[in-house]
């Protein structure tokens, strides 16, 4: 055979090609001629067919029949048959496939190979692609390699060390005596190797974290000879010595002064020498300032610095970059909570990201904006956001009514004030604001009894200029049916009054319901609002039972029951219709799921607020749970939201079941206090027995967040399941807002405890527990759906699971 093209030639050849099909053509024939070399055990150019063939898989074409060529250029003695043959390894094999176990013993010869360059290539393999099992054949080979003096191996041997540890955690004590060195080393590569080795231990283990927490003084002398240190042209990037080592400590340090004060306190000084000596017009000092600011607020750092950090992070908000104006929004947000005051410093500067043209900073500076709003300076800041509300995109109108919304009731300074702000949000984005809005406005202005006037003119004059917006026509119709009387007498002391005829307010409340615009609910608004007007107009009754009379064969259902009523109390029950129209009562605050009305926190309600009174079993009204009802899948399943017991002993009559009241299973009403079922679940309330040879299972294992479940059964009722969950996390950083939330199909009764706390510790350093308690009467297989909500590193992350692996023994 001729000798094949050499790969430039391909390249170039390749290059030439106009469409895909020509490419295409031309791969297949060139890989035709490489199988034919191939099935000749062509020794002398396999080094050349297999780079061509890696050249070709890097376009996207299949290169997997040339698996086995690499590794007999890995056991060829020449070195560039092994460099070409352990590069086509790493890209063309991985530990699922069974051909990498193969190279096992040629990577053990070239570990203890004379020359240091073959050393090297086997052990960029073994970190790049090693498997499990191959990790454990070869990790002591790493070991000795990572105690050399060669410092080129060393790197690379630490680097190896890395995956070896990922792959195999339980190795990791191993290389422990041969970390001890590796910080003293003069190598740049060897000590950022060795930094990225110790952080990938101390994350994986608390021991070797404690047993770490002693270099700490070290990696500060390092790091300190970096900042102070002259110009070395090896090193300097942008006029910056060496700035990826100093990332790499500083993230180190950073791990290792969490929740330790000694640490935190030997670290303080070197962060305030970074903080304040790091160039910022580039780039590269951007980076370490970023890397600087997070480990001050992630250790326990002194006041004065972390103002410092959140100082810098206030002049990154001025710098031209978007993704650096990003991250320092996305920090601000995450340390708000717990340094308020020197956030509040950049406000201004806050407030004027909300003009920035990416969606990505607007979104951010919005959510930071929301944080920042107080008693103080409530006024000022409801003034920009509803700015913002005005010009901003669709996309952001929800999220900032909803805001608002909620800023306004907690810290509105005066009850018109509140009124005027809910106003103007439903005017200006009416369509976006959530379900809940109406009812909440109309028990505001409900409740303010001395501004029923004001409230009835500024929402009437606002329907007459636009009766786009459903939220603000049905609150607007609400209150003039309820307040027409005070509308027409033109008595108002707020503002100047307005006179308006009784036609006038029937002629807006009519144009409602015939436009086309209005929404059912609307027009409902509307023509009850007609009605009660009834007893408050003199001079249109006739007029109105005419409107009324006409819609009682509406082709919409909801009216015409509402108008055929209506109808009835003008005919046969007129004496009572003065009474049964006359005005609201001052409305007490319900309790709703919502963030206002609740005082929850992880599904855990304040314990002032829940009393052992029994609970009417009612339908659930948080959105929270419908929502979780429609991705569970619906009709068949049961949704339990987290509640708090209540301060009572467990053992009083009752009491469990008044828990259990919204658990209707049937889906219709039933005389629940005479069910044998929840008087069982309540006697097996205080006496639980372990369930013999049931092993805990694990619900849950993804992201870095595993959830194993424990079994206990009441030793009274044997239909009884106690499962105690248990939350643990693997990642670095603190899971927060942890909510954790059950449903079950409607054959079972489950009852959700609190946990016993909503932030769970990163590097395993805690978990969070809470009790499930289920009723299986019919003693079926059980099965589970579950939904988990918590924030990580400054993102909301939300996440569905099914859980269907229980053991017989904990439902039979």
């Amino acid at each position: 055979m001729p000798a094949p093209i050499r790969l430039r030639e391909l390249i170039r050849t390749i290059r030439t090609a106009r469409t895909q099909a020509e490419e295409r053509e031309m791969i297949q024939k060139e890989c035709a001629a490489i199988r034919s070399s191939f099935r000749e055990e062509d020794n002398t150019y396999r080094c050349r067919n297999v780079a061509k063939l890696l050249y070709m898989h890097m376009l996207g074409y299949p290169a997997h029949f040339g698996q086995l060529e690499c590794l007999k250029l890995i056991a060829s003695q020449k070195f560039t048959d092994k460099r070409i043959g352990y590069l086509g390894a790493m890209l063309l094999l991985d530990e699922r496939q069974d051909v990498h176990l193969l190279m096992t013993n040629c990577i053990k010869n070239d570990l203890n190979h004379s020359t240091q360059y073959v050393q090297g290539l086997a052990l960029c393999t073994l970190g790049c692609m090693g498997s499990a099992e191959m990790c454990r054949d070869l990790a002591g080979e790493v070991e000795k390699l990572l105690k050399t003096s060669n410092s080129y191996l060393r790197k690379k041997a630490a680097l190896c060390a890395v995956h070896v540890i990922r792959k195999v955690p339980e190795l990791m004590e191993m290389f422990l005596p041969a970390t001890k060195n590796l910080l003293n080393e003069k190598n740049h590569g060897v000590l950022h190797t060795s930094v990225v080795l110790l952080t990938e231990m101390c994350e994986r283990s608390p021991d070797m974290l404690t047993h770490f927490r002693k270099l700490v003084p070290q990696l500060v002398r390092i790091l300190k000879n970096l900042i102070m240190s002259g110009y070395s042209p090896e090193h300097d990037v942008s006029g910056i010595s060496d700035p990826f080592l100093q990332v790499r400590i500083l993230r180190l340090l950073r791990i290792l002064g969490r929740n330790d004060d000694d640490s935190s306190e030997a670290m303080n000084d070197i962060l305030a020498q970074v903080a304040t000596n790091t160039e910022t017009s580039k780039n590269v000092g951007n980076a370490i300032l970023y890397e600087t600011v997070l480990t001050i607020m992630d250790i326990k750092s002194e006041s004065g610095l972390r103002v410092l950090a959140i100082n810098i992070l206030g002049r990154f908000l001025l710098n031209n970059d978007k993704n650096i104006r990003y991250v320092a929004l996305t920090s601000l947000l995450k340390t708000v909570q717990t340094d308020h005051n020197a956030v509040q410093r950049h406000r201004s500067t806050i407030v004027d990201c909300l003009k920035d043209l990416d969606v990505s900073i607007k979104r951010r500076a919005m959510e930071l904006s929301f944080a920042l709003v107080n008693g103080n300076n409530i006024r000022g800041m409801m003034k920009e956001l509803l700015y913002f509300l005005d010009s901003c995109e669709p996309e952001f109108k929800a999220d900032c009514a909803s805001g608002i919304f909620l800023a306004a009731e907690k810290y509105a300074p005066s009850k018109r004030w509140h009124i005027d702000t809910i106003m103007r949000v439903l005017t200006t984005a009416g369509g976006y604001v959530r379900d809940d809005a109406v009812p909440n406005l109309i028990q505001l202005i409900t409740n303010s009894t001395e501004m029923h006037e004001y409230t009835v003119q500024k929402l009437y004059k606002a329907i007459l200029d636009d009766i786009s917006q459903q939220p603000l026509v049905q609150v607007s119709s609400w209150c003039i049916g309820e307040y027409g009387d005070l509308l027409v007498s033109g008595q108002c002391e707020e503002e100047e009054p307005i006179q308006v005829t009784e036609d006038e307010v029937l002629d807006i409340l009519e144009s409602i319901l015939i436009s086309n615009m209005s929404a059912s609910v609307t027009r409902g608004f509307a023509l009850t609002a007609i009605m009660k007007n009834s007893t408050r107009f003199n001079s249109t009754v006739n007029r109105i039972k005419k409107v009324v009379s006409i819609y009682g064969s509406s082709i919409d259902v909801e009216l015409q029951q509402r108008a055929v009523e209506y109808n009835a109390l003008f005919k046969k029950y007129d004496h009572m219709r003065s009474a049964l129209l006359e005005r609201m009562p001052v409305m007490e605050k319900t309790m709703t799921n919502g963030p206002t009305d609740l005082a929850q926190t992880n599904g855990e309600t304040d314990p002032t607020i829940i009393d052992a009174k029994p609970v009417q079993s009612t339908p659930q009204p948080s959105s929270q749970a419908n929502d979780l009802l429609d991705l569970l899948g619906g009709n068949d399943i049961q949704l339990v939201i987290p509640t708090a017991l209540p301060s009572k002993p467990a053992s009083v009559g009752g009491e469990l079941l008044d828990l259990l009241g919204d658990l209707n299973l049937s889906g219709t009403p039933a005389a629940v206090p005479q069910m044998a079922a929840p008087q069982l679940l309540l006697d097996g309330l205080s006496t639980f027995n372990d369930i013999a040879g049931i092993t805990p299972i694990t619900a849950y294992n993804k992201n870095g967040l595993k959830i194993d479940f424990s079994f206990e059964r009441s030793s009274t009722n044997a239909s009884i399941t106690v499962i105690t969950t248990q939350a643990s996390n693997c990642t670095d950083s603190d899971m927060t807002e942890f909510v954790f939330q059950a449903a079950v199909p409607k054959t079972f009764q489950l009852q959700l405890l609190s946990p016993s706390s909503n932030v769970l510790p990163a590097f395993n350093a805690g978990s969070i527990t809470q009790v499930i308690k289920v009723l299986n009467p019919q003693k079926q297989q059980l099965r589970m759906r579950v939904k988990l909500t918590y924030n990580h590193k400054g993102s909301a992350i939300q996440d569905l699971a099914e859980v269907s692996n229980f053991p017989p023994q904990s439902w039979q």
